[in-house]
């Protein structure tokens, strides 16, 4: 089964895309912020991380920073997902090795979408 790491400090978000990520077959992991997420990256990448940016104790970007210097860390697909919608943001997550992006609100087509866009989920 394959892991989706799902990291935001909302409950809400995280409990939704729980749903979305369990009904779509992954096994899920969540953390409220970057540095709970790295920290449990260190003992196990999961195949798919889901990731906000804007979060206190360490932000998205910070923890994609780190999570792309850990060993094998350059395997697992990122995908942002977050208010910050604009230009900028959004080349400078791929640019630090986000795999993808998208905008929140999201529903389960929006991931199921992303997902078969990154080769991980079938149409």
């Amino acid at each position: 089964m394959k892991s989706c790491l799902i990291v935001d400090d909302s409950r809400v978000i995280r409990k939704v895309a729980r749903q979305i990520f369990e009904a779509i077959g992954y096994s899920c992991t969540e953390a409220e912020n970057g540095q709970t997420a790295l920290d449990l990256c260190k003992t196990a990448l999961p195949d798919f991380v889901l990731l906000d940016w804007n979060m206190p104790v360490m932000n998205g970007l910070d923890f994609l920073h780190g999570f792309r210097k850990l060993p094998g860390g350059d395997v697992p697909n990122v995908v942002f997902c977050t208010t910050e919608n604009d230009l900028e943001h959004i080349q400078e997550a791929l640019g630090a090795g986000a795999n993808e992006y998208i905008m929140k609100p999201f529903d389960a087509d929006i991931i199921r979408g992303k997902l078969e866009q990154l080769g991980l989920l079938e149409s």
